[in-house]
């Protein structure tokens, strides 16, 4: 673990990513696509649609993911595609020209195109796309080959901590940073949906001091409320899985978001960043306006003559708060009125000769 902070991830399209900068609104597309090609493509559509910065993808090759018991598994069921749960992850996989797509067009629309590499052959291929930014899912965090590979590209990396032990995200961050530190990490748990009162979000800060590297969230949550404080909290990514319909089968879209929320959700973190943006307390000329109607003003309260030295029973406060403040109360009681002042009378400082040492009250009227 490194003593230095690391502020920010510049990715070699430009697109920085860091506390300080714009938050990285990435729509998590997974295997929602049900793999269909035609159907990731207008998923790409709708996440540039909805402002968000970046959209990522999964990668798999079954054969060097599963073990030959893993892949004829019987595997039945409401989220099934397919009899074994080899043949399920088949169906839902996009090979690596249907990828090369999804980038083309992603990029095409503005949008940062990611994905994870489940394994190495997988990574590979994704290396062959020359992509800018690697995603380590938290299931991988502890694999140490792929760590390694990934390292050793010297691509930018984004990192999930969910399912992870301090001491295995310390090994993982240690790995990385032998060849790069450009490492963002994400706070996450990895329950799918998620309950409120597992995210953490505090964790966040234990990661960014520890680590001393950009961090993240990923959200699995159902709502919007944790992401949006993530954001409000400093995270300067936040992933939430994306889906066109919750209601299609498949394990992942009850906690994803449809395109209607994450549109909303990419609104509401640039308006908490607007909120942010100004950290110092400060009187803004709206509020001026608004202080001269609402504020008070000191005011005869009966009519005052000239030459009588005005006492606080003299006084009272009203709006509008144009002329002299009520703060100004004890620098008024004890002045002479230089002339006539009428009831319900804003006073002014030329209505009123020097101050006279005389007992003041209190007292408003």
């Amino acid at each position: 673990m490194k003593n230095s902070t690391i502020s920010e991830v510049v990715l070699p399209s430009g697109t920085v990513i860091g506390h300080g900068h714009p938050c990285f609104v990435v729509a998590e597309i997974g295997n929602n696509h049900q793999g269909k090609l035609e159907i990731a493509k207008e998923m790409v559509y709708a996440v540039a649609e909805c402002g968000a910065d970046a959209v990522k993808f999964q990668k798999r090759h079954t054969p060097s993911l599963l073990t030959r018991e893993g892949i004829l598994a019987p595997y039945t069921g409401p989220n099934s595609f397919g009899s074994t749960y080899g043949a399920h992850r088949d169906a839902l996989e996009l090979d690596i020209e249907e990828m090369a797509q999804l980038k083309d067009l992603a990029e095409r629309l503005g949008l940062t195109f990611f994905a994870s590499a489940w394994d190495m052959v997988s990574l590979r291929q994704l290396f062959g796309l020359k992509v800018e930014l690697l995603k380590i899912a938290s299931a991988d965090l502890v694999c140490l080959p792929l760590l390694r590979e990934i390292g050793r590209s010297g691509v930018p990396v984004i990192a999930s901590t969910g399912m992870s032990t301090w001491a295995e995200i310390e090994t993982a961050v240690a790995e990385l940073q032998m060849f790069h530190d450009n490492i963002v990490l994400l706070h996450c748990n990895s329950s799918y949906p998620c309950p409120e009162d597992e995210i953490a979000l505090p964790v966040m800060h234990d990661l960014r001091a520890r680590f001393g590297l950009p961090v993240g969230y990923s959200g699995h949550e159902e709502g919007l409320a944790p992401s949006l404080a993530a954001a409000a909290q400093g995270a300067c990514v936040v992933e939430r899985h994306f889906t066109l319909n919750k209601m299609l089968p498949g394990t992942d879209h009850k906690a994803s978001l449809e395109p209607g929320q994450l549109k909303s959700l990419v609104g509401m973190i640039r308006d908490v960043e607007r909120a942010m943006r100004e950290t110092e307390k400060k009187v803004f000329p709206k509020e001026e306006s608004t202080a001269k109607k609402l504020r008070k003003s000191i005011v005869a309260a009966r009519i005052i003559p000239a030459g009588k030295i005005i006492t606080a029973e003299d006084l009272t406060v009203k709006s509008p708060g144009t002329g002299i403040s009520p703060l100004e109360w004890d620098a008024v009681v004890g002045r002479k009125a230089v002339r006539e002042i009428r009831e319900d009378t804003l006073l002014g400082w030329e209505m009123m000769g020097h101050l006279h040492c005389v007992e003041k009250s209190a007292k408003i009227a």
